[in-house]
């Protein structure tokens, strides 16, 4: 049953019911003209087909919001909730409406001023006490190791008890990628990795003592979520750009990116992971920040709007934007200097809506897919479609998220290829659990994967969990 709705009173006379601190701007606001370009990209409406849960719908409900027309209610808000961040409006919208600005901005004045049920602040309070902090997910791997090695979720799923779980809790357990206890420990080194033929002491040193010519000193992210669960990405990124003659640096003491945070309103807490992030890597003196997770690329790419308040970290923010780079990207800007051995797949490129839509980056992945020997790309139908991920979407709007993730399966196996590829961890755990659910699937892989495989003439890395393999040999 919904909870009664609850209203605050208006929080700034000349803000209508928003507060002073970067409200939805009205200039931004006015430059949509309605026209609905948006409408048939947007996940939302093309499963409800409700006005409100349209970008420009949502952009109408900031305007009432701003002349004291709307009030934080449970109805109002909902429609913000509902909308997955995925900005495809964005890349469709022929007036440029910067629907993100508009979108991050009141999301946050509803975490300011709308006084969420206890169970939701209570789930989403988890999830932002642990997932943005590795050290605190570490804590939990023994237990989810023995949660699966034990075989109490096989028997679970097998006595079909999975289906009393609550919504969230049942999309956070099939979501749960196998565990093994060797995530308590990084493949990486702990601070460098340095281009063939460079000397050893250039590991341990801070002031890259590196004697071998190299083309760029590169800084790798690592994620929060993504350095547990998906290390072998970045396992894999750091193999390749040191085949490519890059040095890498890996800074041991950076933290989570902010991403969850500002796509969720949660401005003070993102903006802290922000300035940490800038100190981390300032301190490194690269010639380029590499991020391997489209989600976490599009904020730090936008860390110079975010902090353009802050006297202390504005230009060092803008600083910093300049040199960052979606591994896809940079690898296409260098281009190849090693060779790439043959892969006979059909891959299937499931476009990250932050890589594409946020960060403009599509033809990238299919550049450098494209020129390993063997490989047959298959582009699927409404590709500009979220596969329902988004972040934390599939966590907070359970029933939406599964949807859109089951049209996406359909649209990928529907090419009838033998693979998936995607540039963001989150887009491929989704995907995995959609496949899973439906009984359906082929094996998923991060694009940095399928790349480090060719150079180093190996085959597809990874396995599927015995349920999907079993259900690939009956097709």
């Amino acid at each position: 049953m919904a909870e009664p709705a609850r209203v605050l009173p208006l929080t700034s006379p000349g803000c209508g019911i928003f507060d002073e601190h970067h409200p939805p701007a009205m200039d931004l606001i006015n430059q949509c003209v309605h026209c609905g370009f948006c409408l048939p990209v947007c996940p939302t409406y093309a499963l409800w087909h409700e006005e409100m849960d349209s970008p420009r719908g949502r952009i109408y409900l900031m305007k009432m919001g701003l002349e004291g027309e709307a009030q934080f209610d449970l109805a109002y808000v909902r429609h913000f909730d509902r909308c997955l961040g995925c900005m495809a409006c964005i890349t469709a919208c022929p007036s440029g409406v910067k629907y993100d600005k508009l979108i991050e901005a009141t999301r946050a004045q509803i975490e300011r001023h709308y006084p969420r049920a206890l169970s939701e602040r209570i789930f989403r309070g988890l999830v932002f006490a642990f997932f943005p902090y590795p050290s605190r997910l570490r804590l939990l791997l023994p237990f989810l190791w023995a949660y699966q090695r034990l075989g109490i979720r096989a028997a679970l799923r097998a006595l079909g008890l999975i289906k009393f779980l609550p919504p969230r809790l049942r999309v956070l357990e099939a979501l749960l990628p196998a565990v093994s206890l060797g995530m308590l420990h990084s493949r990486l080194p702990r601070r460098m990795v340095p281009p063939p033929g460079a000397p050893e002491r250039a590991a341990v040193g801070r002031s890259g003592l590196n004697a071998a010519p190299r083309r760029l000193r590169i800084g790798l992210m690592l994620g929060c979520v993504q350095r547990l669960f998906f290390d072998q990405v970045n396992a894999a990124t750091a193999r390749v750009l040191a085949a490519e003659g890059c040095e890498v640096l890996i800074p041991p003491d950076q933290q989570c990116c902010g991403a969850l945070m500002t796509h969720a309103g949660r401005e003070e807490q993102a903006l802290e992971f922000a300035r940490h992030m800038i100190d981390v890597f300032e301190r490194e003196n690269v010639d380029a920040v590499v991020i391997n997770a489209a989600g976490c690329g599009s904020n730090v790419k936008d860390y110079a709007w975010l902090l353009r308040d802050d006297p202390a970290y504005a230009e060092r923010a803008q600083r910093f934007v300049a040199k960052c780079r979606d591994i896809s990207e940079l690898l296409a800007e260098l281009g190849p200097q090693t060779r790439r051995h043959p892969l006979p797949v059909k891959v299937a490129v499931q476009d990250s809506c932050h890589l594409q839509h946020v960060q403009g980056i599509r033809n990238a992945p299919r550049q450098l897919l494209a020129a390993i020997p063997g490989i047959e790309l298959m582009e699927i139908a409404d590709a500009a479609l979220c596969c329902g991920s988004a972040g934390i979407y599939n966590l907070v709007q359970p029933g939406p998220a599964e949807e859109l993730g089951e049209r996406k399966v359909e649209s990928l196996l529907a090419t009838g290829a033998g693979a998936v590829v995607s540039g963001n961890p989150g887009c491929l755990l989704h995907l995995k659990a959609c496949m899973q659910r439906m009984g359906r699937g082929v094996p998923a892989f991060h694009t940095i994967e399928l790349i480090d495989a060719s150079m180093r003439g190996a085959s597809l890395p990874g396995k599927q969990e015995p349920r999907n393999r079993k259900l690939a040999q009956r097709r």
